[in-house]
């Protein structure tokens, strides 16, 4: 298993065991049941396109891992430059960027419009401004990043729909950006939940997403997920 030093910004080891058992209000977000989007985009032929960010991309990346219809979840940046997607360079929270997944799905399989039924449901609290859980920063917002205008009126409409409906109690913050450019993030945060089960921010934050989906989704999850790096070993 990998050393957690490679990912400072979950607050280290000591903070995350922490956070783990003595802290609960500050993560674990509770997932939400929430309608589906009243318009959505055609079922047509090939491959499109999501990118989404909501708080630790490890986490958005497994939910849409183990969802049918997905054909790869990558964790990486949007929002900012080429230049400064670097994982050290990003955590400042100084350069634009948001932690996010890109999602390559097959729309005769799962909607753009399921996509973010379950992006708003079970990935993150979309309520949460600059944040998810323990982390704290722009670089942890919650955002769309749309590649074209068909997407845009989707999301904004869905976010009009469930503001609407108050689902959530509070305000969504979900801001709907134009995606100017993807950057996968460095290798060893790839496939992060599925390769360390065990740690404990994955076993608090993130684990409880997946069981989520497979509770409250149940047709649109699958128990092996599409990983990046499909060959290597799991734990």
């Amino acid at each position: 298993m990998r050393p957690l030093q490679s990912a400072p910004s979950r607050l280290g080891l000591a903070a995350a065991l922490a956070i783990s058992f003595a802290a609960p209000a500050l993560g674990a977000e509770k997932a939400v049941a929430i309608p589906p989007p009243t318009i959505d985009l055609p079922a047509e032929a090939g491959t499109r396109t999501a990118v989404l960010a909501g708080g630790c991309f490890w986490g958005v990346q497994g939910v849409f891992q183990h969802t049918a219809g997905v054909l790869s979840a990558v964790s990486g940046y949007a929002g900012g430059d080429k230049s400064t997607a670097m994982y050290e360079i990003v955590g400042t929270g100084a350069t634009g960027h948001a932690e996010s997944v890109e999602i390559k799905y097959d729309p005769r399989k799962i909607s753009y419009g399921k996509i973010l039924q379950i992006y708003f449901s079970v990935a993150h609290d979309p309520t949460q401004l600059n944040r998810q859980g323990p982390d704290v920063g722009t670089q942890y917002r919650s955002a769309i990043f749309t590649t074209d205008d068909a997407q845009k009126k989707v999301a904004d409409a869905y976010i009009a729909q469930l503001n609407a409906a108050k689902v959530f109690g509070k305000p969504i913050v979900t801001t709907v950006d134009p995606l100017k450019g993807f950057y996968p993030a460095e290798s060893y945060h790839q496939d992060y939940l599925t390769l360390h089960p065990r740690q404990p921010y994955i076993v608090y934050n993130d684990l409880p997403k997946i069981e989520n989906l497979k509770t409250m989704f149940t047709d649109s999850y699958i128990e092996k997920p599409t990983l990046v790096n499909a060959g290597k070993a799991t734990n």
